[in-house]
């Protein structure tokens, strides 16, 4: 058993283990395969970060039930990438404008939340290409984020699962 760590650094390790090492710890002793977990991973954090707001939980639903994935794991990923979702989809709208050789898009947001309120067809008039210049610069970033997760997770993940095998061996 662990000693107990008192005060703020026992609420935030309590925290993150019980939202994200307890939850992946349980799929490897259930079975699920280190390098499944690892693709889950990759691929809800990818998806998290899909630069249309609103979008994601239901393409990350999609995403899983295509590809085989576990739901939770990918559920749960998206949510963790909630602190970064809006500074990286800052990134991907400046990245599609040069590559689309366009000038800096528009990124008022409480404008376009008005704007989508009052005028949707006027929204998509506006801020159309914003979206797709979102997309491009994701979609750029997508193939490289999702390797560079997946190869980040797979080994401390196949490492668990060996040693999460050998205490099931010696009866612990």
């Amino acid at each position: 058993m662990e000693p107990e760590i008192p005060g703020p650094i026992a609420a935030k390790r309590g925290f993150w283990r019980r939202w994200v090492l307890d939850p992946v710890v349980r799929q490897l002793t259930q079975g699920v395969s280190p390098d499944k977990i690892a693709l889950s991973i990759a691929v809800g954090s990818v998806v998290a970060i899909f630069p249309i707001l609103g979008t994601t939980t239901t393409l990350c639903v999609i995403a899983g039930v295509a590809l085989g994935l576990n739901q939770p794991i990918i559920q749960g990923v998206n949510a963790l990438c909630t602190f970064i979702y809006f500074p990286l989809l800052v990134a991907f709208v400046r990245l599609g404008d040069a590559l689309a050789g366009r000038g800096r898009s528009s990124l008022d947001v409480p404008l376009m939340i008005a704007l989508l309120r009052r005028e949707p067809r006027e929204f998509l008039h506006q801020f159309g290409s914003t979206a797709l210049h979102g997309m491009i610069g994701w979609a750029v970033v997508a193939p490289v984020w999702v390797a560079a997760v997946y190869l980040l997770a797979l080994r401390p993940l196949r490492a668990t699962a060996r040693r999460l095998g050998r205490r099931r061996d010696s009866g612990l």
